[in-house]
């Protein structure tokens, strides 16, 4: 088993921890290996960067930690679960329950607004209406479109639907999020926004963030940057956690 690369910065048990990760796509006789034994450990309110080239691993890292994919060999461990050997009921419940996804093409549904689709999770988990909607009027606040709940996403700036989507991934409380290059889609002053949006998130609500991201500009807003290369992952470094607020 492969050491798992700890962050002294950070103390307690991790959230995430990932040893030995290997993935390889085959296309008849050619192998595309994806993950090269790829090993690290994420803890409670830290905010990791996931860097490195289109094709560099970083996608296919983040579908084995969220349990969209599996590996061909090694293991990912959320919140004490071995999500590599969950059923697929396990993963649909840790998808649920533990995580929060948020994808560069933002994934609203276009004839809800706003609130609406911040509310989705929830009605999946039967929360009650009264509680339900209190969360979303939260959440919103919190990202900033308290005034534009009734809004559908065609009527929204393309920053402000990500924001929908970060309030949406809150909904139920997750543990962890993870970010598929969240900014992607936006300009540069819009995505660096997004991205202290996610780490005010990770300091106030104690969650765990994965971000990937090629952007230079972001990097500097994480806890812990990861590098990848060809599946490798080449370098793990921490840099500061900024001053409260």
């Amino acid at each position: 088993m492969t050491d798992v690369a700890e962050d002294a910065a950070f103390a307690g048990e991790p959230l995430v921890v990932v040893e030995g990760l290997r993935k390889v796509y085959r296309t008849g006789p050619k192998e595309v290996v994806a993950l090269r034994d790829v090993s690290f450990a994420a803890y409670p309110g830290q905010l990791i960067a996931i860097r490195g080239r289109s094709g560099s691993g970083k996608t296919t890292l983040l579908n084995q930690i969220g349990g969209l994919d599996r590996p061909d060999a090694g293991r990912v461990l959320v919140d004490g679960r071995v999500v590599t050997d969950l059923p697929e009921a396990g993963l649909l419940e840790l998808r649920r329950d533990v995580i929060g996804f948020i994808f560069q093409s933002f994934g609203l549904i276009p004839v809800l607004s706003a609130a609406e689709n911040v509310g989705v999770p929830m009605r999946l988990t039967r929360t009650p209406v009264a509680e339900r909607e209190q969360r979303i009027r939260m959440l919103l606040a919190m990202v900033g479109l308290e005034k534009h709940v009734n809004q559908r996403p065609y009527e929204l700036s393309g920053g402000q639907q990500q924001r929908v989507a970060v309030a949406r991934a809150l909904a139920n409380r997750p543990r962890l999020l993870i970010a598929d290059e969240p900014t992607g889609q936006l300009d540069s002053g819009t995505g660096r926004q997004i991205m202290e949006l996610i780490r005010a998130v990770v300091r106030s609500e104690g969650v765990t963030a994965l971000v990937a991201t090629h952007d230079p500009n972001l990097i500097s807003l994480a806890d812990t940057v990861l590098e990848l290369h060809d599946g490798t992952l080449t370098t793990t470094s921490a840099t500061p956690a900024p001053a409260p607020a």
